[in-house]
């Protein structure tokens, strides 16, 4: 039963939107890894076209064009959506409140619509550890309260209250899946993270130590951690997107069922840490501004990820912070050089 469940789950057609951008890429590498028919939908706002694996079905536009869904949906046979798309910059979130609440929250609405519409059954949405605010205890587990302080953290709330409501209403089912901090790159060089200007930690460290920037900000080394900077739960990119697959597997094994779980690796590294990981792998030395703290940071933010252990037979295979960094550094020379021959990466 449970290897029949499994193949079901295999064969089915996933659309995974924002499938250009840097996680939805390697979540659309897993499902092709393992033979699962895969389309992406993406407005290349931040995503790139050169993330698409020859061969996938691709469709650029956006995820509140009814039509255009529902003629993916019926020309791909869709069975599940896996729904990265979507803003991500916290600070942007701040100051352009209003881009939040539309791109993250009123377009999945939309999409969940089509979804119910065209009666496709499972669906698998990127949520946040933002959805926590700034938690009392850590590591934190799914029962913590959900008290976001910025509204990138509320877009995402409001938008897993909108799956449950739904999933009680109609023939659907769903996970959530809160991601910590995401990092690295595919381990066989084919995607990473290509977004120029992002904040991602490991991301500006590795830009640093290839000349790429001058030097590396630390906001804050007066926290209430070992070394005084902020200690996070860093998840290398690949093992979330064989947990995304093995999600997939488990809302086809039981369509009754909707799962809301952590994405962490349950330990963390704190800011300074990580420098010494990129200098060491690099064999550099990173310059490091210190400043001081950024409001809304958390001293410390690391994910219990006990639920989805017991729940997926998720194990991860790259949880080593060098091994990460590896990746992304890999990952970051091989964008230098695509980009120096090819206007298209830039």
């Amino acid at each position: 039963m449970l290897l029949s469940a499994l193949f079901m789950s295999q064969t089915l057609p996933v659309l995974v939107t924002g499938g250009a951008g840097y996680i939805g890429s390697h979540a659309v590498l897993a499902l092709r890894d393992r033979g699962t028919p895969v389309a992406v939908i993406d407005n290349l706002t931040t995503g790139f076209r050169f993330a698409i694996p020859d061969g996938v079905p691709f469709y650029e536009g956006d995820i509140e064009d009814g039509a255009l869904l529902a003629r993916i949906f019926a020309e791909q046979g869709m069975q599940a959506v896996m729904h990265f798309a979507g803003s991500i910059v916290v600070p942007e979130s701040v100051e352009n409140p209003l881009k939040y609440y539309h791109n993250n929250t009123a377009k999945s609405r939309a999409l969940i619509e089509a979804v119910v519409q065209a009666g496709v059954p499972h669906m698998i949405f990127s949520s946040t550890a933002a959805t926590y605010g700034i938690p009392d205890v850590s590591p934190v587990s799914e029962d913590v309260p959900k008290q976001p302080i910025n509204p990138y953290g509320w877009s995402k709330l409001m938008t897993e209250q909108m799956l449950g409501d739904v999933a009680a209403a109609h023939d659907f089912n769903y996970c959530a899946l809160r991601y910590f901090n995401v990092a690295g790159a595919d381990p066989a060089g084919r995607s990473g993270q290509s977004t120029a200007g992002a904040t991602h930690l490991i991301k500006v460290a590795v830009e640093a130590a290839l000349g790429m920037r001058e030097s590396v900000g630390v906001f804050g080394t007066d926290y209430d951690t070992p070394d005084g900077t902020g200690v996070r739960d860093y998840i290398h990119v690949s093992d979330l997107a064989a947990a995304h697959v093995l999600a997939l597997d488990a809302l086809a094994a039981d369509p009754s069922r909707s799962m809301t779980m952590n994405c962490g690796y349950g330990r963390g590294f704190s800011v300074l840490e990580v420098l010494d990981a990129v200098d060491r792998v690099t064999g550099g030395q990173i310059t490091r501004i210190m400043g001081p703290r950024r409001a809304g940071d958390p001293d410390s933010l690391i994910s219990d990820p006990s639920r989805i252990k017991a729940t997926l037979p998720w194990v991860p295979k790259h949880a080593d912070l060098d091994e990460i960094v590896a990746h992304a550094l890999a990952w970051e020379r091989k964008l230098a050089q695509l980009r120096a021959r090819e206007p298209a990466y830039a």
